[in-house]
């Protein structure tokens, strides 16, 4: 029998550990329990929060910091991820245009823009990335991603010819779009926006309806908002030749998913196949023995696009067994058999304050990998 291999491909614990750190705590359980074997750590994500960092980590790559816009103007420091080999930039749209950088007093989609977003773009085209992977999830605005677009040289212009402003208060002013200042560079720039929801760009599921109360929208501002986005994607398919008001996912982001399509030609795909491809899943896990996967809850949604389903789907196309540790288990979590995972375990030990997790959570994730490892231990648990 050969040394055992096995792959830990993980998301964060979120608030509380990396998918690199909760990699890194799986592999020391294992090894108490398993002494010498192969491990190959590749941490992961599901296009939201922490997907730029997981992605610097899965492939050598460094976190690069950048002072731009922020929702309201203002400067922010915001960071984004550059892979290993320099070839792919991951942009969250939260560190610049993010919900969770305004005061609740502060929130106003009328006023807010994702022109920071676009800034962050900018910044990593100096860079010479060849690929752009964008995060969606989080954001502040309803501006149908026009301050993105402005940031990278597209002008929306009123009726007379002047400038709108690129927030939702200038949606319905935009009388047409002018393309031919958009950065050049971005000709040879593939662009993937990470995207797990399906709302069209307007109506009753759209941007507005759906998500512009969170932001600070009144019931008048929802209603303009609305208008608004219309009327956006109306000069787009004048202007454009592209309809996105129907597209599923297009509403994402007050409309950056619609802005990202009509803009920059980018591709809405769920957060999770974009990773996987990200860090090559695939090809790395080929020759394990057996596949670690987990994320801080888990329960009947993880089955739906969740971390653990798409690496699992990854681990059975590779004829793999799958475990998944999760920091606790909720409703509906025996679903996760449905779609490729064998096993599951929480790693809790005793019943915790939340205030708790950041103290004792690692040791108890590296007790129960540990005892998992004492399972694989056990003749016959692996035929290897």
């Amino acid at each position: 029998m050969g040394k055992l291999k096995i792959g830990i491909a993980p998301d964060s614990f979120k608030g509380n550990m990396t998918a690199l750190q909760v990699a890194t705590r799986i592999e020391k359980g294992l090894r108490k329990a398993l002494g010498d074997i192969t491990v190959v750590k590749v941490p992961m994500a599901d296009g939201g929060d922490g997907t730029a960092k997981t992605i610097v980590d899965a492939t050598g790559g460094r976190m690069v910091r950048r002072t731009v816009s922020g929702p309201l103007g203002k400067p922010v420091r915001a960071s984004f991820g550059l892979s290993g080999d320099g070839h792919t930039a991951v942009i969250e749209m939260a560190e610049a245009s993010g919900l969770a950088l305004l005061r609740p007093s502060q929130r106003n989609p009328m006023r807010t823009t994702t022109r920071g977003t676009g800034e962050l773009i900018s910044h990593a085209l100096k860079l010479g990335v060849s690929h752009l992977l964008v995060g969606i999830g989080g954001s502040a605005t309803t501006d149908g991603g026009m301050g993105m677009a402005r940031a990278l040289g597209v002008r929306f212009l009123d009726k007379r010819g002047r400038e709108v402003a690129d927030n939702g208060r200038g949606l319905l002013r935009v009388a047409s779009i002018d393309m031919t200042g958009l950065d050049p560079r971005l000709e040879d720039v593939r662009v993937e926006v990470a995207c797990d929801v399906d709302n069209p760009l307007t109506g009753l599921h759209g941007a507005a309806q759906v998500y512009g109360p969170q932001k600070g929208a009144t019931p008048e501002m929802v209603e303009q908002l609305d208008a608004g986005l219309e009327n956006l994607a109306d000069v787009i398919k004048r202007d454009l030749g592209k309809s996105v008001l129907k597209v599923p996912g297009s509403g994402a982001a007050g409309g950056l998913g619609a802005g990202l399509l009509a803009f920059l030609h980018g591709e809405l795909r769920p957060g999770i196949a974009i990773v996987i491809d990200a860090v090559q899943l695939a090809k790395r896990l080929k020759g394990c023995d057996l596949v670690i996967t987990g994320e801080g809850r888990m329960d009947g949604q993880t089955a739906f696009g969740k971390t653990p389903a798409g690496v699992a789907g990854v681990a059975k196309s590779l004829g793999l067994p799958v475990i998944a540790l999760a920091g606790c288990l909720g409703p509906g979590v025996s679903k996760v058999h449905k779609i490729g995972i064998d096993a599951y375990f929480s790693t809790l030990e005793r019943s915790i304050n939340e205030d708790e997790i950041p103290v004792v959570g690692p040791t108890m994730l590296t007790n129960c990998a540990e005892q998992v490892g004492r399972v694989i231990a056990m003749k016959g648990a692996l035929n290897v």
